[in-house]
């Protein structure tokens, strides 16, 4: 059974208007949800990885490191959640997922501070900012197509 696809004033169908398929691999998947965009599940994923290392940072770094890591991680998924809810205003998505990218960068220069007090080795430290070198390519590339998101 075929889903309708409903055609705008502009003609184009209400898929391509709110940009809810995504390419991944050789197939497009629906995208439904905030949850469902492959730049959030590596966000997410990158989020609760960076939660285990800081579990053995030392206290004295408790407020200095250890929350500032984990609050800027966060943070790209919470700005993409918020951006994926305002696609109704062009401006407003890419101002969210500008937000998301500097939580990112962010993410990286604690990541950096992380290998120079030597709380991580630098094979973890090189493996986790180019993982988020991907975030952040990922969430340009929104932004950059943001007609293909907003409605």
């Amino acid at each position: 059974m075929s889903r309708a696809v409903t055609t705008s004033k502009l003609g184009r169908s209400e898929e391509q208007k709110s940009g809810l398929m995504e390419k991944t691999g050789s197939r497009k998947k629906e995208i439904k949800h905030f949850r469902d965009l492959e730049v959030y599940q590596k966000s997410f994923g990158l989020s609760m990885r960076i939660f285990q290392i800081t579990k053995k940072l030392p206290s004295e770094e408790r407020y200095a490191l250890t929350d500032q890591i984990r609050r800027s991680s966060r943070a790209v998924c919470s700005n993409l959640a918020e951006a994926w809810r305002k696609r109704k205003y062009s401006a407003v998505f890419c101002n969210k997922l500008t937000d998301a990218m500097q939580e990112a960068s962010e993410t990286q220069s604690w990541l950096e501070f992380c290998y120079a007090c030597q709380y991580i080795d630098e094979t973890l430290f090189t493996v986790m900012d180019k993982e988020y070198e991907s975030v952040i390519g990922m969430l340009s590339r929104m932004e950059q197509q943001a007609d293909k998101f907003c409605f």
